[in-house]
């Protein structure tokens, strides 16, 4: 991969006609330290947000050893990636034949579900050729809790009701050794409240369950910075959330865990395009909703967005991107903040797009390519720098601290 000090440099060397992914592993690297060193418990990186093998090896340098998997493939991509890595496979709804591979080929422990039917998949699939079932498991049982607090749900799919929960506690807590208890509060939680109201139906779900819980999984939901989505500081989120795990009625060398995605890997990655085309205060650019601006289109994501012409002076104007496919829908409605005098043949950098970006990006079309290219600079926005000035500084915001 090559190296550049910026995105910049990159255009005047390249002059691309194709978009360029550019990769930071400072800024991935610095995050995962922060992660590492002040989380009250383990950190498991949620490889969806951003499976790169590059990347996960930058985590594991800096400190992030355990790594919530989602799907067969990405036991088998992150255990070839880091041979000693652990691996959770965190998704509730597992095919057999993907449990049973994972525990016996990729020594797998740790699985969720939140049902009794994935329950019974789990003892089945992962019970010795003789049928004597599996001593070593380490089973979280999934709750369904409020995403109000964040900016996308994901209250909807997975979890189950408090209702139904001690039942189901219970019920797992005779196939494991380790029991816990793991939530999702949605991607992008605005604010620490979202983690004090799961954990407190953590806290009705196992005084009502009345068994031994071992391990508390807080899940992802750790915000980035973006345009109009500027969060507290997360050792906000890290003090309130392990002030109220201590109070749980849990055993008392309990493991804390979350599983941070896009927190680790935002800062990662930016994009460089090409404006092809100007209509008003449109841009056709060369990336878009089937590429790594997925959700700029589809929940209408505001990234950070940098021109890269010396020669623009005019002030800042909104603009809106259609991507370079054929379809209506490949539309980004912004408003992206360029200078107004931006036109066909100039250069924009989008940030932050390191979570979900470059993972998402398909080959609808015939478009997709995309070069990787390590810089040096810094991300368009960052919350470990030290120099970020807290939202709550302003007099209309409410300190949630």
């Amino acid at each position: 991969m090559h190296h550049h000090p910026d995105a910049r440099s990159v255009v005047r060397a390249l002059a691309p006609d194709e978009p360029v992914i550019l990769n930071r592993p400072h800024a991935a690297a610095r995050a995962a330290r922060f992660f590492a060193e002040k989380f009250p418990g383990k950190s498991l990186y949620a490889v969806k947000a951003n499976p790169s093998p590059d990347l996960l090896r930058v985590l594991w340098g800096a400190g992030i050893t355990h790594f919530d998997v989602a799907s067969i493939a990405e036991v088998r991509l992150v255990r070839e990636a880091l041979p000693d890595a652990e691996l959770c496979f965190m998704h509730p709804v597992k095919t057999a034949r993907a449990i049973r591979e994972a525990y016996f080929e990729h020594r797998v422990k740790t699985f969720s579900l939140d049902t009794v039917e994935e329950l019974e998949k789990i003892v089945a699939a992962t019970a010795h050729p003789d049928g004597t079932g599996a001593t070593d498991l380490r089973l979280l049982v999934r709750l369904r809790v409020s995403s109000e607090y964040s900016e996308l749900s994901l209250a909807a799919k997975f979890g189950c009701d408090l209702a139904d929960a001690a039942e189901l506690l219970q019920a797992t807590r005779q196939h494991c050794d380790w029991l816990g208890v793991c939530f999702h509060v949605g991607s992008q939680a605005m604010t620490p409240f979202a983690y004090v109201q799961a954990l407190e139906r953590v806290r009705a779900a196992v005084a009502e369950a009345s068994v031994v819980i071992d391990v508390v999984d807080v899940g992802g939901g750790f915000p980035s910075d973006y345009p109009g989505m500027e969060p507290p500081p997360l050792e906000d989120y890290f003090a309130i959330i392990h002030r109220h795990f201590e109070a749980l009625p849990i055993a008392y060398n309990a493991e804390l865990w979350c599983e941070p995605g896009r927190a680790l890997c935002a800062e990662y990655s930016s994009l460089v395009v090409r404006v092809e085309k100007r209509r008003g205060d449109e841009l056709y650019i060369n990336d878009g909703a089937y590429g790594a601006l997925f959700d700029a289109a589809h929940i209408d994501w505001r990234f950070p967005v940098n021109a890269l012409e010396d020669d623009l002076t005019q002030p800042l104007a909104e603009f809106s991107f259609y991507g370079p496919t054929c379809d209506d829908a490949d539309y980004m409605k912004g408003p992206f903040m360029l200078p107004a005098d931006i036109q066909a043949g100039d250069y924009i950098e989008i940030g932050m797009l390191g979570a979900y970006g470059a993972a998402m990006k398909t080959g609808f079309n015939g478009f997709g390519d995309a070069e990787q290219i390590i810089v040096e600079d810094e991300p368009m926005a960052s919350l470990y720098r030290g120099d970020r000035v807290d939202p709550r500084a302003t007099d209309n915001v409410v300190s949630l601290r």
